[in-house]
């Protein structure tokens, strides 16, 4: 098999984690190999980034082109009670302070920016060029690819970084790769022209609206074009046969309020489901490997949290790969810190993603309460603070324990209304 290249680092995957990783890896000295299945640019989900990657891509040099090319999001709003129908969580009230705004962009641009800078900064790319297999010697790891032309080409490396998204390159060929038991979950979405927009500043937020079995999200990105998606059970999906088009629409329309902003707009393109949404992998690190965003774990996109954690994740792999080619015994300790440091962020955002439907969670997001700045710290998390706990730490279990007692307080109110219902019913009859 030819070999395409010899590196210190192959990065498989070429969207933002990989080239995050691919581009810090560079600038320490490394000679690294990207190599990316598709050709930039290429459609793909994920448009609704967070104001905690803003610093990343000020760090990576592609903040101004990025922002360039999105639409400006201040905040996320969820349906509620108000006059208006819905409130709106402002980044700029975050309790740790940070960026106070994000970016709403289409992910073949931010890709394709991303993609071009790790070339500017030294990386060997090659595009159309997917992984297939992986052996690991004493001295590297050897990778096996395909060319768009069906060549079989190797890339050999010291590392390798698995940036695969969710084709989980190494998850599936070791074995790793499991769903998620707390949450099952599919999406279907699409692009519409002429969805309508909340006023002023609000123009650019992300809106997430609930429907049966699942959630809704709408992306206002430039040109017109507005990303609508639904979140279901895979059942529910399936009940689509083969009218994806429809059942998208009539799905989205059930929701009176989403059914009036989507009033004359009309799907331009991108149609696309996708299952088996929910998963994780039993290891995210071993012996030269590692693994960032997507292609160790992936829970549901209702926080946009996907991108995020890509981001973060790279460039403390890439901290990692560089300290462990200097000082390979530091690798297991290395290796064990990652990966707590990955799901430990992981497991902040999920906790409210598992969550989010349920009624306790509808109402507390639908009327928000700012008590000892309760609802600054859940801004926070909203913005992508999942690594940091200081400040929001103790706020956010403050709010799990005041979920739990509304919980009891529901429960309680269920059993009431039942036990009435009984009586009402027995005394009916006599």
């Amino acid at each position: 098999m030819p070999v395409g290249g010899t590196a210190d680092v192959l990065v498989i995957g070429g969207g933002p984690g990989g080239c995050a990783a691919a581009i810090m890896l560079a600038r320490a000295g490394r000679r690294v190999q990207l190599i990316e299945k598709d050709r930039h640019p290429r459609f793909h989900i994920g448009e609704s980034l967070l104001p905690m990657s803003m610093p990343i891509f000020e760090e990576l040099g592609v903040r101004e082109a990025v922002e360039a090319r999105g639409c400006i999001k201040r905040g996320a709003d969820f349906p509620s009670s108000t006059p208006e129908g819905y409130t709106v969580f402002r980044f700029g009230r975050s309790l740790n302070p940070t960026w106070p705004y994000a970016v709403q962009i289409r992910r073949a641009d931010l890709d394709q920016i991303l993609f071009d800078a790790a070339r500017r900064a030294g990386v060997l790319t090659a595009e159309e060029t997917t992984a297939e297999e992986v052996a690991f010697g004493d001295d590297g790891i050897e990778v096996g690819a395909r060319t768009a032309q069906g060549d079989r080409v190797s890339y050999r490396a010291r590392y390798v970084i698995d940036a695969s998204g969710r084709e989980t390159l190494l998850g599936r060929l070791l074995r790793l790769k499991e769903p998620n038991p707390l949450h099952r979950s599919a999406a279907l979405y699409a692009h519409f022209a002429g969805v309508s927009r909340r006023d002023g500043e609000d123009a650019g937020n992300i809106s997430i609206y609930r429907v049966a079995d699942g959630w809704a999200w709408v992306i206002p990105l430039p040109e017109g074009i507005t990303s609508v998606g639904l979140v279901c059970g895979p059942d529910t999906l399936r009940m689509r046969g083969g009218d994806s088009g429809g059942f998208l629409r009539r799905t989205l329309e059930s929701n009176p309020q989403l059914a009036a902003r989507l009033a004359g707009a009309e799907l331009v393109g991108h149609l696309q489901a996708t299952g088996n949404y929910s998963y994780q992998c039993r290891a995210w690190a071993g012996h030269r490997w590692v693994m960032v965003g997507d292609a160790a774990a992936f829970l549901d996109p209702i926080f946009s949290s996907g991108v995020h954690l890509a981001l973060q994740s790279a460039l403390d792999a890439a901290q990692l790969v560089d300290r462990v080619l200097t000082a390979p015994q530091r690798e297991a300790r290395l290796q064990r810190q990652y990966s707590a440091t990955q799901r430990a962020a992981l497991r902040r955002i999920s906790w409210f993603i598992v969550r989010f439907n349920t009624p306790v969670m509808r109402q507390l997001f639908s009327n928000p309460r700012n008590d000892w700045r309760l609802e600054d710290a859940v801004i926070s998390m909203l913005a992508g603070d999942f690594y940091r706990s200081d400040r929001i730490g103790w706020r956010l279990r403050a709010f799990k324990l005041l979920y739990w007692v509304s919980c009891l307080l529901h429960l309680r109110a269920a059993i009431r209304g039942v036990i009435q219902l009984r009586r009402r019913q027995r005394e009916a009859f006599l």
